[in-house]
């Protein structure tokens, strides 16, 4: 039957196929849209990485300056080795020769050269400007070379905790290059060649280069010459006393700048210990930020100034001391085991006896004397930028007794860091005001605009001007023990010193340990520096921190008033020496009288009533005023 169709069914017909087209042209530019618009950013790169070959350029690390403008850390130029196995002509050949170069074993970089199923294969990681050169001069096939940075500590073993290092791909992994790591890091740049599909370089085809943009400079509050006369005085103390360790800081007493920082031993920061990864941690860290001690004497400062800022004691209160105190039934000894005797406050501190301190302690009371090491900044972090610092130990103040109050008072029972202790005696001796530490001052980028900037930041005002003035004199005393500027020759230097005990891990006293401190103050009526100095377990014979402390505390002054070529302040003053009277079999009455008449000090070692032992030993030249050891 022949079947015919009408106008009507025909147009029906050509509509159905127009929707079909029109559907179709809309899924079409709905698929470009995705494709162009969407995705098309996403597929370009992925399209680039399959027709090109990239080497990375790494960013130079931003340079680390001192506080005068000399380079501590710096970036130099070395190069990575790549191989691209599938332009190697001859892998025997190839992996012989850069296994020689570069002192690698044969056999691995065979393994790599000849391995075609990767497209690019690192060989070795920074090599010298020297050897790059053999290997381009080579010109061996499939054999690149990218440029890389390296890190470069102008003084080695100088500030070792406070710079820090980095790894082997320019992160930082401790000190100032850790923290501060986001800043010093720079912009990887990178450098393209066009490829063919097997991931050979197209001859003559087109380069591509995005340069690297070098990290932001870092400016220190440090000054490398006082950095580097703390440090050698730091080293000798180690030596000479048969010590642990040995740490100091040097602050600004008005602006909270440090001015050096350094814990010894310590290592080259150009030949980082790598494979002893217990010593690299240990001398890796800032110990007067991230270890608390027990302070003993230096603490005493403190409780002095908040006694005197209560109105509690004035410079002649008088205190008597037997050699103990009995508190809550236990009996706590003062240092020299025989007593003081009658004193005033100024004796009471230049003698550094505990009893004195115990009264003080329990005159403020729990409150009060916690409030006032609640304002100097105890048992919290001080906020300087460096990691791992901790707050320090107070007890909970619910659970302190007048035992335990009595201890605090003279140092005891009572953990924190060299820096809180320091800018806490700051905040003491500039005035009253609490200031945070700070160790960079400015951070620029590579074209010099200022990216951060440090300013000196009061916390809190802790005490009147007039407190301050008074234990500036206390100090000033109980240092220049004979005369006026007799610590250190002609200048006017205070200070204290400290001895405390240490603790075994699991608690209890670690006996026959010590660390002995010395914390100084320059000028004394006006301080414009903070020195502490500590010496962890000294075994040379005497632990005492007017013995084993002190003196070096005496050379980092001097050694600081050389360098800003600071004026005597009084030319008049001159040291005299005394020899060293022997005094083993003597009783100590008569020794102690012997003492007294040449102008020297003394430390009691044992409570006998003769003298077995002294440090130093007869014959040697000691200096009038100074302190010697007694052990009976």
């Amino acid at each position: 039957m022949q079947k015919s169709y009408s106008l009507h069914s025909l147009r029906k017909r050509i509509s159905a196929i127009c929707l079909v087209i029109s559907f179709i042209f809309c899924a079409l530019a709905v698929r470009l849209f995705v494709i162009q618009i969407i995705n098309g950013e996403n597929l370009q790169v992925r399209a680039t990485d399959q027709w090109t070959r990239d080497l990375a350029i790494v960013a130079p690390r931003g340079t680390i300056y001192d506080s005068t403008g000399a380079s501590l850390a710096v970036s130099y130029t070395t190069y990575n080795v790549f191989v691209r196995a599938r332009e190697v002509e001859n892998a025997t050949a190839t992996a012989t020769f850069l296994a020689d170069v570069l002192n690698l074993q044969f056999s691995n970089v065979y393994e790599k050269v000849k391995n075609k199923g990767v497209s690019e294969t690192l060989i070795k990681l920074q090599i010298d400007g020297e050897t790059a050169e053999r290997i381009y001069k080579c010109n061996m096939k499939g054999v690149y070379l990218a440029e890389n940075v390296a890190r470069y500590y102008t003084y080695g073993n100088l500030l070792t905790q406070v710079l820090g290092f980095t790894s082997i791909d320019n992160v930082g992994q401790s000190g100032i290059e850790a923290y501060f790591n986001d800043y010093l890091k720079g912009k990887d740049g990178y450098s393209y060649v066009q490829s063919d599909l097997q991931g050979k370089e197209i001859g003559g085809s087109l380069r591509y280069y995005i340069g690297a943009t070098e990290g932001n400079a870092l400016k220190l509050t440090i000054d490398s010459k006082i950095q580097l006369i703390l440090e050698q005085v730091l080293e000798k103390a180690m030596v000479e006393q048969k010590a642990k360790a040995t740490t100091g800081l040097i602050v600004k007493a008005k602006t909270g700048e440090v001015v050096a920082l350094s814990t010894k031993p310590s290592f080259d920061l150009n030949e980082v210990p790598r494979d002893d990864l217990t010593t690299l941690f240990d001398q890796s860290k800032v110990k007067a930020v991230t270890d608390v001690y027990e302070p003993g004497s230096t603490f005493k400062i403190l409780t002095v100034a908040a006694a005197l800022e209560e109105g509690l004691t004035n410079l002649e209160d008088r205190f008597y001391c037997p050699g103990y105190r009995v508190i809550d039934g236990v009996r706590i000894k003062c240092w020299r085991s025989i007593g003081h005797g009658s004193q005033n406050l100024v004796e009471a501190f230049q003698n550094s006896c505990n009893c004195c301190f115990m009264d003080l302690a329990l005159r403020l009371g729990v409150d009060k004397f916690y409030g006032y090491l609640e304002k100097f900044g105890l048992g919290k972090a001080t906020g300087i930028t460096i990691s791992g610092e901790s707050s320090g130990l107070l007890m909970d103040k619910k659970l302190v007794k007048n035992v335990d109050l009595a201890r605090i008072g003279f140092g005891h029972a009572v953990a924190l860091t060299p820096i809180q202790l320091a800018m806490a005696v700051s905040s003491i001796t500039n005035g009253g005001n609490l200031l945070s530490p700070y160790i960079v001052s400015s951070i620029t980028d590579v074209n010099g605009n200022i990216v951060k900037e440090t300013q000196p930041a009061v916390k809190a005002n802790v005490l009147s001007q007039q407190t301050t003035n008074i234990v500036n004199g206390l100090l000033e005393k109980a240092t220049n023990k004979i005369d006026p500027y007799t610590f250190v020759e002609g200048y006017n230097v205070g200070g204290k010193t400290g001895t405390a005990q240490k603790y075994k891990s699991g608690g209890g006293i670690d006996q026959g340990k010590y660390i002995s401190s010395f914390l100084g103050t320059f000028p004394a009526d006006d301080p414009e520096y903070i020195l502490l100095l500590l010496v962890d377990e000294a075994s040379a014979g005497a632990y005492y921190g007017s013995v084993v402390a002190a003196p070096y505390g005496k050379e980092v002054f001097s050694g600081i008033f050389e360098y800003l070529s600071i004026d005597k302040q009084d030319e008049s003053i001159v040291v005299e020496y005394v020899e060293m009277p022997n005094l083993v079999g003597e009783s100590l009455t008569s020794a102690t009288l012997t003492l007294k008449e040449l102008g020297l000090y003394y430390e009691l070692d044992g409570q006998g009533e003769y003298v077995v032992n002294q440090l130093p030993p007869p014959g040697t030249r000691i200096e009038k005023g100074g302190t010697i050891v007694l052990i009976t």
